[in-house]
């Protein structure tokens, strides 16, 4: 019989406390981190997750990207959210190697592109990355357990994918995803909001590890078994 699990102040961490207690027990390990309301939704109304976010989120948020040695998030996420580049490397996926306008102007070598050999942009982001910079990663579809070793064997061992909801239900898919930092925020929004996962169906199995409370906001570290 497992033991309960002791809800805990997120006021009470300090920042220290926060980060060690999201500290992964193998490498290279892959979290996802995703935002919803009580009802499920993954986005607000405006159809972007910074409308049902919260102070709370934000911390959580921010202390897992300070863990992380790159970000991997799907290409339609990050122009929908409007993604600025990121103090970490991040890694774009994308089947078409399309590259957000958001992020042309990026350092060299803070964004990677992961794809396929039939993306009919691929010689165009070889240009604006580097070739170097551009994992293709198979011929139709991107490998997925591929793209996790090949970024273990950059030295980024602990990897946080932001979505969005059909990157995380083809990373579940592919049985790549170690933990899921799922934040509920204290809402409804009815309405037919996509959910944190969508696309492939699967069925996956997960055990809590850690649940945070602040100000009717529950953040969870849901461990895959």
């Amino acid at each position: 019989m497992s033991e309960s699990l002791e809800l805990q102040r997120l006021s009470d961490l300090s920042d220290d406390e926060l980060a060690a207690a999201y500290t992964p027990s193998r490498e290279p390990w892959l979290r996802v981190n995703f935002v919803s309301t009580v009802d499920g939704a993954a986005q607000g109304s405006d159809g972007v997750s910074k409308s049902i976010n919260n102070d709370a989120d934000k911390r959580v948020f921010d202390a897992l990207r300070r863990r992380a040695d790159c970000l991997v998030v799907g290409a339609g996420t990050l122009r929908d959210e409007g993604y600025d580049v990121p103090s970490i490397p991040l890694v774009v996926v994308s089947r078409s190697a399309d590259l957000p306008p958001t992020l042309a102007d990026a350092p060299r070598g803070r964004i990677l592109m992961a794809t396929v050999a039939s993306a009919g942009g691929l010689e165009k982001v070889r240009e604006e990355l580097g070739e170097e910079h551009v994992l293709v990663l198979g011929e139709d579809e991107i490998d997925l357990p591929l793209l996790k070793a090949t970024l273990a064997e950059r030295g980024w061992t602990e990897q946080l994918c932001e979505g969005g909801p059909s990157l995380f239900a083809d990373l579940l898919a592919a049985e790549v995803v170690d933990e899921l930092c799922w934040t509920i925020v204290p809402a409804l929004t009815g309405g037919d909001a996509v959910r944190i996962a969508t696309g492939a169906e699967v069925e996956v199995a997960l055990r809590p590890a850690l649940l945070l409370e602040q100000d009717g906001t529950l953040l969870g570290r849901w461990l895959v078994e």
